[in-house]
């Protein structure tokens, strides 16, 4: 099979397409012949070896696949957790879903990883109440498009998405957003309080680190939250315990694979994001398909933010 094979870290360049043999799905697994790959900023990290889980080598970059079952002929999409790069992939029986009649693979992509991080971005790690303010930064991205149109569904108020330029804010507007505002952490803090109409926000869902951080958390009101997960800029953070006691915050870490150890927690997400995409309550940004040879152009344009929605790789182009 051809796949992008990684044989040392670095830059994109490390990413080379090859000739495998098939994988060999052991007991409990599935063989899946891979339609579609799909790319998050994770792997970047994986590919530098700097993300939360450390890779070794030699590896296929990859955590999450579409595709056919090799045993059933069932379309599913599927964790792999490595390995989607490639034409073929194997997946734990159970981390592969079926793929409900109506979405496409594009979509079921969309919803396995940033979709269902976006849910719990409101339901566990925020637990946003009703009529609270949430920030969403990055909001033209994959997870960031659907946090913003989760807010009216699970009852926030005032949401306020940040993105790098103006097209993108204009697609958060048009997914929602209340107010869209530029993530350049020069005067963040009074840009949010600004687009919260004058008040501190409740809630941020913050993936960048670095400054971005300190000026998002600056805006938090008493009792505010700041959700962090991700660390884009590789720039770590340290929130003093005399900063959250004097102004009554909270700082929650969000990891998404930790829900797969609790039954239940990501499947309900899941069937929950199926069910609203079936319905068009959920307008899912797809953004550029890539062939397989091009993975590299497309870890460049991620992390030069000229992407927008979810980015896919396609094993057989």
């Amino acid at each position: 099979m051809r796949a992008i094979q990684m044989t040392e870290f670095g830059g994109p360049e490390v990413l080379r397409l090859v000739e495998l043999p098939d994988p060999e799905p052991a007991p409990g697994e599935a063989l899946i012949k891979v339609t579609r790959a799909g790319i998050n900023f994770a792997d970047t990290h994986t590919r530098t070896n700097s993300y939360v889980q450390r890779a070794t080598l030699p590896l296929i970059p990859g955590g999450e696949v579409a595709g056919v079952r090799a045993d059933s002929g069932e379309r599913v999409v599927a964790l792999v957790g490595q390995g989607g790069y490639a034409e073929y992939a194997t997946a734990p029986s159970e981390l592969i879903f079926p793929i409900p009649a109506g979405i496409d693979d594009g979509t079921a992509l969309a919803l396995i990883v940033q979709g269902t991080t976006a849910w719990h971005l409101y339901r566990t790690a925020g637990a946003v109440k009703r009529g609270e303010s949430v920030v969403v930064h990055a909001a033209a991205g994959g997870v960031g498009s659907l946090a913003v149109q989760l807010g009216e569904a699970f009852g926030a108020g005032r949401v306020i998405a940040t993105a790098s330029s103006a097209e993108k804010r204009a697609l958060a507007t048009e997914l929602g957003a209340h107010a869209a505002i530029d993530p350049d952490p020069e005067g963040l803090t009074d840009r949010l309080v600004a687009a919260n109409e004058g008040r501190p926000v409740d809630v941020v869902f913050e993936m960048a680190g670095g400054a971005v951080f300190e000026a998002s958390y600056r805006a938090l009101a008493p009792f505010g939250r700041i959700v962090a997960y991700g660390i884009a800029t590789n720039e770590p953070n340290a929130p003093s315990t005399g900063s959250l006691l004097r102004h009554s915050r909270a700082v929650v870490g969000f990891y998404l694979f930790h829900s797969l150890q609790r039954p239940g927690m990501f499947t309900e997400a899941l069937q929950d994001l199926f069910a609203r995409a079936a319905a068009g309550r959920l307008r899912i940004v797809v953004g550029q398909t890539y062939p397989l040879d091009q993975a590299a152009v497309a870890h460049v344009d991620l992390r030069e933010r000229r992407t927008t929605g979810k980015l896919l790789l396609d094993p057989r182009a």
